[in-house]
């Protein structure tokens, strides 16, 4: 019992005294980016990456493509056309 009691004591003085500061540090983020593009921002680590930027991201660079140029319903119609007919 007095070792659970130390324990305790011991946990209550490694948590924030009242009135501090509970939020955390904020520092220069270096982000990196798959295509090689790099920022700086602010977080709370100091290194980050991410798969797609504003750099490559086909919406801000305006070289999108057209994935699917058939619709879900055509497709499915085309695929199952030879048991509808009768």
């Amino acid at each position: 019992m007095a070792k659970e009691k130390a324990e305790k004591t011991e946990k209550a003085a490694e948590a924030p005294k009242k009135g501090e500061s509970k939020h955390p540090n904020y520092v220069k983020c270096v982000v990196s980016c798959a295509c090689g593009n790099t920022f700086e921002v602010y977080s709370t680590v100091p290194k980050s990456s991410v798969g797609i930027c504003s750099k490559c991201h086909p919406f801000f660079t305006g070289k999108q493509k057209l994935v699917d140029t058939e619709g879900r319903v055509d497709a499915f119609n085309r695929k199952y056309a030879k048991y509808n007919q009768k």
